[in-house]
């Protein structure tokens, strides 16, 4: 198992009309069934946060159950996988490869965070440069329906078709729907505070893409540098573009780090590449605790990440922070962990992502399942998705 502090897309996503990596011939009907059956063990053994739910156990119902016994091949054993983790309301529980038409993951490929007051989906936040965003959609509003049906009524239908006759999460599944299939547009009505009605067809963000961005990008104002991360903690190329962004920075200079587009996550390398510039020491960033071992084993695991400085790496002026809700994973690890150095962080709240991801290849066809078995905390004990930014 791998563990990651984020989503990595180039290894969550699979894209095109056939499933990626498709297993060989070899399997039987069987072999994929028993993947199937094997998926509630996996959750149970290693998903960190069963405690979200009664008695500590994953929900299921009849409906997945029968699914389950009448997988027979690639196509049918990815589908329930999808299924089945959706029953989680846990945007970080993911399969490994997708279909065309899949849900889009959240908030990754959404652009607008929903919360439900009632029966009302209020908007609170818009994606910037989204398609949402360009289109005049703005944070105070209320989504009324998606694709016609009201959406408390497409939310009950949304688990229901999991089995699910009690309901779910209502705002998780409506930041889903709202985000779309992966290969259509979505067709949504929103309500303004003057209470007038706007009906608009706005792409998935698959579709709209985000262009070919530099993996960061400095300015400097009178607040002096600000460098921002374009999506980019899972990338290659950012510890380089990062160090040359802070080249720039004057001795002393006040240094703002803006995470408010990192949804997808990223790799501990580049967050402790970034907080290497702000510390002289060896200082504490991250708790982690690991479930799966402490089920297997009744005693507990956790242990204490460190950031270590960086030869010739270093900047002794004061750090700000920018988070929002499309800060994700990886981002909101980052900025807890430059807040425990000290850094000034705005913007709550992120995107509140449980733990860290694992892959669970299954045994059979290889389908990796992604999980979050590690719980993630601050170093003051707080959990990371509860961290909520100082006054």
């Amino acid at each position: 198992m791998r563990p990651f502090s984020g989503l990595a897309l180039s290894l969550a996503l699979a894209s095109g009309a056939a499933l990626a990596q498709q297993p060989g011939p070899s399997l039987s009907a069987e072999d994929y069934r028993r993947d199937a059956l094997s998926i509630d063990p996996l959750i149970a053994a290693n998903y960190a946060y069963l405690d979200r739910f009664p008695n500590g156990r994953a929900p299921t119902t009849p409906r997945l159950q029968a699914e389950a016994e009448a997988v027979h091949d690639a196509a049918t054993l990815l589908l329930y996988a999808e299924r089945r983790l959706a029953l989680l309301a846990d945007p970080h529980a993911i399969t490994g490869r997708s279909f065309s038409d899949s849900w889009a993951i959240v908030p990754s490929y959404a652009d607008l965070w929903i919360e439900p007051e009632g029966e009302v989906y209020r908007i609170t936040a818009v994606r910037d440069g989204s398609p949402a965003a360009r289109a005049g959609v703005t944070a105070g509003e209320t989504l009324v329906r998606i694709d016609g049906a009201p959406v408390a009524r497409a939310v009950d239908a949304y688990w229901r078709d999991l089995g699910l006759e009690a309901g779910g999460d209502a705002g998780y599944a409506a930041r889903v729907l709202a985000a779309g299939r992966r290969d259509r547009p979505r067709v949504l009505t929103f309500r303004d505070t003057a209470g007038a009605e706007r009906t608009l067809t706005l792409d998935n963000l698959y579709a709209a893409g985000g262009g070919d961005r530099p993996p960061v990008e400095a300015r400097r104002g009178p607040e002096g540098l600000t460098i921002a991360f374009n999506d980019s903690l899972g990338d290659d190329r950012t510890v380089a573009a990062f160090d040359a962004a802070m080249s720039q920075a004057r001795p002393g200079e006040p240094v703002t780090l803006d995470l408010t587009d990192t949804p997808s996550g990223g790799d501990t390398v580049v967050a402790r590449a970034v907080m290497g510039w702000f510390v002289t020491e060896a200082r504490p960033y991250q708790v982690h605790r690991l479930m799966a071992e402490e089920r297997q084993t009744g005693v507990p695991r956790q242990w204490i990440e460190e950031v270590l400085p960086r030869p010739a790496r270093a900047h002794a002026g004061p750090v700000r922070v920018r988070v929002g809700r499309w800060t994700g994973s990886m981002g909101e690890g980052l900025a807890i962990g430059l807040d425990a150095l000290g850094a000034r962080v705005t913007g709550c709240p992120m995107a509140g992502l449980l733990g860290a991801i694992y892959d669970l290849p299954l045994e059979r066809s290889g389908l990796t399942i992604k999980l979050p078995a590690e719980r993630l905390s601050t170093v003051s004990g707080v959990p990371r998705e509860a961290f909520r930014c100082a006054p």
